[in-house]
């Protein structure tokens, strides 16, 4: 690697034949995700033999294959001095405990005030990785779902999470309370999930949608409630409280899919346990977080 006007340039052969190059880039570079390097590739930055080509271009033996990284643009966030629970941190990655009504990054009608902007200020150097508006984000919990929180600290590092959760081996559990008394007590939801045909804000199961399953176990009924422990073996938008809502059991609290409660002004779900492995080391880890005082006043409230 050279730098050239704060440009990194790197410059391989190819050894092998019939790999794409977007595929090749990003085993030469890993800290660029695939969506990055098909990027660069077109806008001409990654050429192959000095020549512009595509994404899906198959390397020959002896190719040569230049890369030009520009540097990141200005980061448009603002860190902000927001009180943050971090549980564990190491040089890869974050856990965070989030509280409810935090949105996690900017988005139309949230400037600001996110838990990303929280973060940039205690670790600026994030608004330097990977996405300008969404630096370590690598999974998401709803506004108002409070729990943990996995946060990557380098772009490498949020590569790694990021091929975990796509393979389904990170643990997601979460604690949700529904309306209903839900049998069996240990069940599991198949249905596709996609937008809602009447309502484009909205996800439902639909015939077309992405495959979508949801395991859940009953920790204890409060006379017409059931509380449940759910976990995602997808990351669908919504999974939880759209399966829920499609079997007849709606998450307590939730205004959307759900049934509106006396007891609560938000949606009973908390992230409660997460396991993933450490991508320094790949040792299997896993965090808990007790459900916080407004879900906890909620249940005896119920009970």
């Amino acid at each position: 690697m050279r730098l050239t006007d704060n440009h990194q340039v790197y410059s391989f052969t190819a050894d092998a034949a019939g790999v794409r190059l977007d595929k090749y880039v990003g085993e030469k570079c890993p800290e660029l995700s695939r969506t990055h390097a098909q990027k660069l590739i077109a806008e001409g930055y990654i050429t192959v033999n000095s020549q512009v080509t595509k994404a899906g271009h198959k390397l020959n033996v002896g190719d040569r294959v230049d890369i030009v990284i520009p540097p990141a643009p200005p980061s448009p966030l603002t860190p902000e001095a927001i009180p943050l629970n971090i549980l564990y941190e190491d040089d890869d990655l974050l856990v965070v405990d989030k509280p409810p009504g935090l949105t996690v990054h900017p988005a139309p009608g949230h400037p600001g005030h996110t838990l990303i902007n929280a973060i940039l200020s205690h670790f600026p150097h994030l608004a330097d990785i990977s996405d300008s508006l969404r630096p370590g984000v690598v999974h998401r919990l709803d506004k108002d779902t409070s729990g943990l929180m996995l946060v990557a600290k380098s772009s490498v590092a949020q590569i790694n999470l990021s091929e975990q959760f796509k393979a389904h081996s990170v643990v997601k559990a979460y604690q949700v309370l529904v309306k209903g008394h839900l049998t069996p007590e240990d069940g599991i939801i198949e249905a596709p999930i996609g937008r809602d045909p009447s309502n484009r804000k909205r996800m439902a199961v639909v015939a077309k949608g992405r495959e979508a399953r949801t395991q859940y176990h009953v920790i204890r009924y409060l006379g017409s409630y059931t509380l449940l422990e759910v976990r995602t073996e997808t990351g669908r938008t919504h999974q939880i409280r759209v399966h829920l809502s499609a079997i007849g059991y709606p998450v307590v609290g939730d205004a959307t899919y759900g049934v509106e409660s006396p007891h609560l002004p938000r949606q009973f779900m908390h992230a409660c346990r997460l396991g993933f492995k450490l991508p320094s080391t790949g040792e299997y880890v896993e965090f808990t977080s007790e459900l916080p005082s407004d879900l906890e006043q909620a249940l005896k409230d119920i009970g």
